[in-house]
């Protein structure tokens, strides 16, 4: 046990080449769940219970180890930056994963501090094929040995999958490296000093200035997404409960998201979570509070919708980022052409509000740069294969967080008074 997190190594080092422990086909094993699938006979596997409660809280104060000072620097400077991506790890070799993530190091080399992101957050299938303990180095801990911030984690059905030929729990490495009761390293760390993650469990809210995130487990089946049903019963919903009340009761002004791992929208093969969103809209509704901002992963490409709510017009972008690492999956079928974006998903209707595809990006892999300020919610996708030093985005999206509708981003002064003034005087020539 250790007093404060470790993140980064001490010294940045080289990218690795090959995985240390080799990754052998679980063709075998998928045949297996294929037929299982076939059959009827796979189900959502229980939980463990999250430590905290009905609703499971902590902040970013918590993972830094309690450094206050940190926390009144970001809400000082006005802004908070942060990382979302998904579906990671890769069986294949370290090439992909080694790719987004010296594009997200990267982000730490910025001119204003307030620039800088202070956390990751996972979008699921951090390791695969059934997050298996004897991966996590290599998938999880190596590629990352450089991101000098705290990592947290959604559990992505790839992390609770059991392997039909492996006598193994459900999730047991996942919780031993993401919902550690204390800051210590792991087995599974391979000699890396980032420490386990602190989570309360697979579903929790944090807080951090600006932003509360809510963190739902949509458990393991490939499709659909379910955070309840008669077999794993109803805490998710009464955890989404009891923290929307919460932001009610607070009247808190901040953006607030929801992030799993199936996405409630989806146009390519993994199909969307329908069921799952009417039970989230469920809670919403009764609530009266609604998410700024929805983020999953699990398809295998980057895709952003709107969702346009008939009863007050406002918008809600929902992002899939699951090109952080695994292998692309293209939105078109096979021999089929590409999809025109934007085009409408769903049609509003008197049941049901409109969702525009707005943009895609099956060809690359990336993640997500959000930031977060007193007024506005800007969400980013970057490409990976731009490279280290282009930091301008490849799509974005904005929310006025007060009004709950699409804006245009107030962007930081550049602090180049002679030049803007050069510029205002051509503009008014």
């Amino acid at each position: 046990m250790l007093d404060k997190p470790v993140f980064a190594q001490p010294q940045p080092t080289a990218d690795p080449t090959v995985f240390r422990v080799p990754h052998p086909s679980d063709d075998a094993a998928y045949q297996e769940i294929d037929k299982l699938n076939a059959e009827h006979k796979l189900f959502p596997l229980p939980f463990p219970a999250p430590r905290g409660g009905a609703e499971p809280q902590f902040t970013l104060a918590d993972v830094m180890g309690g450094n206050a000072t940190a926390i009144d620097r970001l809400t000082a400077a006005g802004q908070l930056v942060f990382h979302a991506l998904g579906d990671c790890g890769n069986t294949k070799g370290p090439a992909t994963q080694n790719e987004v993530a010296d594009k997200l190091t990267a982000d730490f080399n910025e001119a204003n501090a307030a620039e800088v992101p202070q956390f990751a957050l996972l979008l699921g299938d951090v390791v695969y094929s059934f997050g298996e303990g004897q991966y996590y180095y290599d998938q999880f801990y190596e590629p990352y040995r450089d991101y000098p911030a705290p990592i947290l984690a959604c559990a992505g059905n790839h992390d609770g999958m059991v392997s039909p030929e492996a006598h193994a729990a459900s999730l047991a490495a996942f919780l031993r490296n993401f919902c550690a009761e204390t800051f210590a390293v792991t087995p599974e760390a391979g000699g890396l000093s980032r420490t386990a993650q602190i989570q309360p469990g697979v579903s929790f809210t944090f807080d951090a200035p600006f932003v509360r995130v809510l963190v739902i487990y949509s458990n393991t089946l490939e499709d659909p997404g379910v955070i309840s049903d008669p077999k794993i019963g109803s805490t998710q919903l009464d955890f989404l409960d009891a923290a929307l009340k919460r932001v009610k009761a607070e009247k808190f002004t901040g953006a607030l998201l929801i992030a799993d791992h199936h996405p409630p929208y989806s146009a390519g093969g993994h199909g969307s979570s329908v069921d799952m969103l009417a039970q989230i809209d469920k809670v919403c509704e009764a609530n009266d509070v609604w998410p700024h901002a929805f983020l999953s992963g699990h398809a295998h490409n980057y895709q952003r919708f709107t969702r346009t709510r008939n009863a007050d017009g406002t918008q809600i972008p929902y992002l899939v980022c699951g090109n952080g690492g695994h292998g692309l999956i293209k939105l078109a079928a096979q021999g089929a052409p590409a999809i025109r974006a934007p085009q409408i998903m769903q049609a509003a209707s008197a049941t049901a509000d409109q969702v525009v595809l707005e943009n895609y990006d099956d060809t690359n892999y990336g993640y997500l740069r959000i930031v977060v300020t007193a007024a506005q919610l800007r969400i980013e996708y970057h490409s990976a294969s731009d490279g280290l030093n282009t930091k301008a985005p490849n799509d974005y999206v904005t929310v006025n967080l007060a009004e709950r509708k699409m804006a245009h981003f107030v962007a930081a002064d550049m602090g180049h008074p002679m030049a803007a003034r050069a510029v205002r005087a051509l503009v008014h020539r």
